[in-house]
């Protein structure tokens, strides 16, 4: 190894340093990926995984019974929120729910017998879209056909959770939604703001949501947590504080704080925002440094990249022990290996794959009307993936990386192995965001803001001389 030493002091507490700094912001703001996979969904582009991972858990079937993660999107929203870049249908039309569980069902019933309806299901995640869309019925039924295809869990330490549009609940559906299992919420909150809110065509009042708030405490919920956007238009330092102070008081265990990816060529409701409306790169910094400032002067905890939680929650001990994980809905306790993802668009991480199902809905209505998988495409880790992925969620997850235990992992030389990528290394440790040496690299606390920008550092599949990554595909990262 001959790694240069960046000083002989520890670096900056990760949560104690808020220094704004434009002209970092001006030279990082470029596009690139939140890393909820490595590789990460432009590059699943093989129509032939799908068949290899289905012939290869077909080889596994007397492999021992291990617990499994399920993700179900569920697409249909009633109203159309201009900032959205999820996969959704907007429609008052409710036979569309029927329409779309018949599908569901059916792929349900294709899943279960090929990754084994015998895992225990330690993770359950229904998303959208808006899955309380859905009426009481639907909902039911849609967890009665999960229950009769694989093994749902009524252990306290499972992780049962479901996304909720403020707007779409009250307290007679949050308790039918605790009593079919779910033990976690999380509420869209986006921003209090009423200008804001106004802007992205999601009013929803302070008092709705509090009210909500009392509801999921009283019904005895594990876990709630909040969903905040920052960048979005006619956001400024005072509207946030005020906001962040409306959030403080109602103390969700959870907080996700996500950087506004606009991207109007590939999200048509998105075109309805006015750009000159948005923060500049410089001022979404400062607003990213005042959540964080603002959140962990009230107790909170940063995790990662985008992710608060009280100083007791499973993902703050989790990432104390190195068991902290990032997939397709953010931060997660490792508690299964594979995730097997359910409706239109719905990604799977199984073994060595990643697996996509149709991303439009009359494609995935077709594929399951003819008999079909709704899978349409993927990928398979090479050696080299996998290596690249570790070093990348050690770095979003752990905020290090362990020299030592890569390369004793991978059989490398590290220095050798990254040769290429050391000069680079180097720029992002003179700007103050990383430090490292022979046997560690450790984010700064500067160099929070700037996460995405380090772990695209070792992403392969970027350019890295100068170009730039696809904007159509990712976000700024400042």
């Amino acid at each position: 190894m001959h790694l240069v030493p960046q000083g002989s002091q520890p670096p900056a507490p990760v949560h104690k340093t808020f220094a704004g700094d434009s002209a970092l912001a001006a030279k990082y703001a470029r596009p690139g990926p939140r890393y909820t996979s490595y590789p990460t969904a432009p590059q699943f582009d093989d129509a032939g995984a799908v068949a290899r991972c289905q012939d290869w858990l077909q080889s596994q079937s007397g492999a021992p019974i291990t617990p499994l993660s399920l993700y179900v999107h569920l697409p249909f929203c009633r109203d159309i929120c201009y900032y959205c870049a999820c996969n959704k249908v907007v429609t008052r039309d409710d036979s569309a729910a029927d329409a779309y569980l018949q599908r569901l069902e059916r792929e349900i019933e294709q899943r279960a017998s090929l990754h084994g309806a015998r895992r225990p299901v330690t993770q359950l995640h229904w998303g959208g879209g808006t899955p309380t869309f859905l009426e009481a019925a639907d909902l039911t039924r849609l967890m009665h056909q999960l229950a009769s295809h694989f093994h749902l869990l009524d252990r306290p330490e499972r992780e049962y959770s479901i996304e909720i549009d403020p707007r779409t609940v009250d307290t007679d559906k949050l308790a039918l939604l605790k009593g079919l299992g779910f033990n976690r919420i999380s509420l869209g909150i986006q921003d209090f703001d009423p200008l804001v809110q106004k802007a992205i065509n999601r009013l929803q009042p302070f008092g709705q949501v509090a009210q909500i708030v009392d509801s999921v405490r009283r019904l005895g919920f594990t876990s709630l947590g909040f969903d905040l956007i920052y960048g979005l238009p006619h956001q400024d330092r005072q509207s946030m504080t005020e906001t962040l102070a409306r959030v403080i008081a109602l103390r969700p265990d959870r907080i996700a704080c996500f950087n506004y990816a606009h991207l109007p060529g590939r999200f048509a409701s998105q075109r309805a925002i006015d750009r000159l409306q948005l923060p500049s790169p410089a001022e979404k910094l400062q607003l990213q440094q005042q959540v964080s400032r603002g959140l962990c002067e009230a107790g909170y905890v940063h995790i990662g990249m985008d992710h608060f939680v009280l100083p007791g929650d499973e993902l703050a001990v989790a990432q104390a022990r190195g068991r902290l994980q990032r997939n397709f809905q953010g931060y997660a306790v490792h508690l299964a290996d594979d995730l097997v993802g359910l409706g239109v668009s719905a990604i799977s991480q199984v073994g060595d794959f990643y697996l996509q199902n149709e991303r439009e809905l009359e494609q995935y209505y077709r594929r399951i009307d003819a008999g079909e998988t709704a899978l349409s495409r993927g990928c398979q880790l090479s050696a080299e993936d996998r290596l690249r992925r570790f070093v990348i969620m050690s770095l979003a997850c752990d905020l290090r990386l362990d020299i030592e235990e890569c390369e004793r992992r991978f059989e490398i030389d590290f220095a050798r192995h990254f040769a290429a990528e050391l000069p680079r290394l180097q720029s992002l440790a003179e700007d103050g965001l990383v430090t490292f040496t022979a046997d560690y690299i450790r984010v700064t606390g500067s160099g929070r803001a700037f996460l995405r920008n380090i772990c695209m550092l070792f992403d392969a599949y970027l350019p890295q001389a100068g170009g730039e990554p696809n904007a159509q595909y990712y976000s700024a990262t400042v």
